[in-house]
């Protein structure tokens, strides 16, 4: 297996952008379809000249660029990918998709996403179920328990892994947040506060335990004893929050800070804390991981590491339009360095150990 490691220190932000032509929009402009702009930019005969003119005109107006990548794909592919999410409910994923769709929609290619835990519910095999519908390829975002049906995938279409290390196959690409640096920085960044007896909830797979190794690491170097840093699994939804919490929280010696594996299970935290009476900052700093919106709105104000989803996303694309020509090449693994934003749940502690 070869490794190429990118680093990135900001990805692109989708606000303001202009997202550029596609052979889509073209053809809308031009009132024809999309086979017909086809012809036209393969300087095909059997079109007319006025046809031809005003998707000429089109694409001036347009200032449209035939991509050539998308012009050297296969004509006899369907122009759809599949995407397996594992809970569509945690917007964690909502920006990184924006990051997959938005490229794969500029060389007119059509995502259609899938979420595994409801497939799951009726019995319904999601890799089987998409691979039925001739996909051109697979993008796994997040931890899937599909490990069989992706590894039987990867035989005959590119697959991609966004937002998660597993499965680890030789021709299967990966595009994800650097997980030990984020769940560092921001566990120094709680040492910083003066906290000194911490907790982490710690999430599923390869995922969640970089997250606790990085939080477990950075205490151990900074001398905290093992009695101090707690850790409780909380998996990835509200409720794991809460529960992992509520062990936490009711311990003999309760921390003064909690990194959480995610935004979602920070809500939890948020909840049992209120329950106790606690406040947050004041008698209990929280770190979430994700920087989703839910992060964002101003009563939540949560502290959290930004995982770059948008570029992620963006990345897993181009990853998985380039193994297009390329099924059996090396695997390629693009990590993308996170940051914290500092908002309003974390503080100093009121009492120093």
């Amino acid at each position: 297996m070869s490794e190429n490691d990118e680093r990135s220190d900001a990805g692109p932000s989708a606000v303001g952008v202009r997202r550029p032509a596609t052979i889509r929009d073209v053809a809308a402009h031009a009132g024809v379809s999309k086979s017909v702009v086809s012809r036209v930019l393969r300087d095909e005969p059997n079109v007319s000249e006025e046809r031809r003119a005003r998707v000429r005109d089109a694409m001036a107006e347009l200032d449209y660029r035939p991509n050539t990548m998308a012009r050297g794909l296969s004509q006899s592919r369907s122009g759809t990918i599949g995407v397996v999410i594992n809970d569509l409910r945690n917007p964690w994923y909502v920006s990184l998709i924006e990051g997959l769709a938005t490229t794969l929609d500029a060389v007119d290619i059509a995502p259609i996403l899938v979420d595994s835990r409801l497939d799951h519910q009726v019995g319904r095999n999601t890799v089987e179920t998409l691979l039925s519908r001739q996909v051109d390829g697979l993008v796994v975002v997040g931890t899937t328990d599909a490990r069989v049906d992706v590894e039987r995938a990867a035989l005959s279409i590119p697959v991609v892994l966004a937002g998660t290390l597993e499965p680890d196959l030789p021709t299967v690409d990966i595009a994800v947040d650097d997980d030990l640096a984020g769940a560092t920085m921001a566990t120094e960044h709680l040492l910083r506060l003066g906290h000194r007896r911490l907790a982490h909830i710690q999430g599923p797979g390869a995922v969640g335990a970089l997250r606790r190794k990085g939080f477990e690491d950075t205490l151990a170097a900074a001398g905290i004893a093992a009695e101090n840093m707690m850790v409780e699994y909380g998996g990835t939804r509200e409720e794991g929050g809460y529960a992992a919490a509520e062990r936490l929280l009711d311990a003999a010696t309760p921390p003064t800070a909690i990194l959480a594996y995610n935004d979602m299970t920070s809500l939890g935290v948020m909840s049992a804390a209120d329950d106790r009476g606690l406040s947050i900052p004041g008698d209990l700093s929280l770190i979430g991981y994700d920087n989703t919106q839910l992060a964002s709105l101003r009563h939540i104000s949560l502290t959290s590491v930004d995982n770059g989803n948008f570029t992620v996303g963006t990345q897993a694309a181009k990853f998985l339009i380039q193994r297009m020509d390329r099924l059996r090449a090396p695997q390629r693994i693009y990590r993308h360095t996170p940051t914290l934003v500092v908002r309003r749940t974390t503080s100093a502690p009121r009492e120093r150990d």
